[in-house]
């Protein structure tokens, strides 16, 4: 019978991938228990026992639960139903809870995950602050020029934004 070839995470995880499962909650980047078990390649209940064995090492600023509404609006951002699901609501991961993950998960999937997600999370980082020097720079160009340059600038600044969807209306027949 031949051996099952070890696939390491470094090989299945991309940015994209772990970029994907990092959500803006309460004002910080973080990752859901569910994503983070499947990277880990365990079930969630296993990663959740792990932590509740080590609580004192996961503060609210490394982790926290969702509230009802925080995840109400999770389940109408991915479309998920609410037949079954979670009896417990998910917990949230900060960078710093994440990092904090690998001293309680000990197994070197999760040693390469680590690895990867930190890396994500370092490129979402770099990307912000040369964004915020782009912008910078701008500004300090558009006051040394004077106003014929003004529709470059602005359609410049309008590049840099970021994109917010439209509200999408509801189709049908309305009264």
């Amino acid at each position: 019978m031949p051996k099952k070839a070890i696939v390491s995470a470094k090989s299945i995880l991309t940015h994209e991938i772990v970029e994907r499962k990092i959500f803006f909650l309460r004002g910080k980047k973080v990752m859901l228990d569910r994503d983070l078990a499947s990277l880990y390649g365990i079930m969630t209940r296993n990663l959740n026992k792990a932590v509740s064995r080590n609580l004192d090492r996961f503060p609210e600023h490394f982790m926290f639960s969702l509230n009802k509404q925080e995840q109400e609006n999770l389940m109408f951002h991915f479309g998920t139903s609410s037949w079954g699901g979670t009896r417990k609501m998910p917990r949230a991961f900060t960078e710093h809870g994440i990092l904090m993950l690998s001293s309680v998960l000990n197994s070197k999937r999760a040693v390469q995950v680590n690895i990867e997600i930190m890396n994500t999370f370092i490129k979402y980082r770099e990307f912000m602050l040369t964004h915020q020097d782009l912008r910078l720079k701008l500004e300090e160009l558009e006051k040394k020029y004077d106003s014929q340059f003004k529709v470059v600038f602005e359609t410049l600044k309008e590049l840099l934004e970021p994109i917010v969807k439209p509200n999408k209306q509801p189709f049908g027949f309305h009264s």
